[in-house]
């Protein structure tokens, strides 16, 4: 690799020493790197960089922040085929696989085409009132069907390619991707799956019900989640989260369909370690 373009979580990297000494060091060694220009972003619809900023011919988009800003960055650049490299300024962090002292080794991998990339499948979700496609959206980790606003039970129907599979009374759903079982669905009671894996992994939360337990489904699904209605039949009022970040509001009757996105998030990996080991060092951090 000789061409990147660096993402940086400003809160994380605030006088942008770690940014400027990246592109430092692989400019020193023959590469070229640009960096994210705009200051404030105004699309909307982006949240990490303007994809339009990205120059042609980049191989590698190096990602500094945590798994969220990695995540943010997935959803801008999805769809233009270039592999992103996680380096976690934060604590915790099941994407960004390179920590501060590993930053300059990781570089030099990639300088000499030392790594390997991962492909790691998305969600699509598009929030339907009636008929009306009101929001389409897309998630590396999940889609989240909740509560808005005040803490309550609320009721879901779930169903898969058309018919109907259960019903959970609770604060909502969970849909999630392998790479996300180690997030959200994971504080819930979800299983941990292999990020290789492609598949959905459907997780209840504070479901009111003895029996309510996660379900694996194939990735060619298409899931179906339609809000019921509220305490003594009023309108509830509802939130889809996709990745935690994006939110729409949805109310009775609206639902949400959920199938796999046609653009897989390429992750750079540097280290040979297994999914079981980096869980085990990981999971030992906390």
């Amino acid at each position: 690799m000789k061409k990147f373009y660096i993402i940086t979580n400003r809160a994380k990297d605030p006088d942008l020493n770690v940014r400027n000494s990246i592109k430092a060091y692989l400019e020193a060694n023959g590469a070229k790197c640009a960096v994210r220009k705009s200051v404030q972003l105004t699309d909307e619809r982006h949240r990490s960089t303007d994809p339009a900023e990205i120059p042609e011919g980049t191989e590698c988009v190096i990602v500094l922040g945590g798994d969220g800003t990695l995540m943010r960055a997935a959803d801008d650049v999805q769809g233009l085929n270039i592999p992103l490299l996680g380096i976690n300024l934060g604590t915790l962090g099941y994407l960004a696989e390179i920590d501060r002292q590993s930053i300059f080794p990781a570089l030099d991998c990639l300088l000499q085409d030392k790594y390997q990339i991962e492909h790691r499948m998305m969600l699509r979700g598009e929030v339907y009132h009636g008929e009306e496609l009101v929001s389409t959206d897309t998630a590396l980790n999940d889609i989240v069907i909740g509560t808005a606003g005040t803490r309550h039970v609320m009721a879901v129907y779930n169903y898969v390619n058309g018919k109907y599979l259960n019903y959970y009374r609770g604060d909502g759903v969970i849909l999630s991707t392998p790479t996300g079982s180690t997030g959200y669905s994971l504080s819930a009671g979800g299983p941990i799956i292999s990020p290789d894996a492609e598949l959905f992994l459907m997780t209840p939360l504070a479901a009111h019900t003895l029996n309510s337990r996660s379900i694996i489904l194939p990735a060619s699904s298409e899931i179906t989640i339609k809000i019921g209605a509220g305490r003594d039949d009023t309108t509830e009022h509802a939130t889809t989260y996709f990745d935690g970040d994006r939110c729409v509001p949805a109310d009775t009757g609206d639902r949400v369909v959920i199938t796999r996105s046609e653009n897989d998030t390429l992750i750079v990996k540097i280290h040979d370690d297994s999914f079981l080991g980096t869980l085990r060092r990981k999971m030992s951090a906390i």
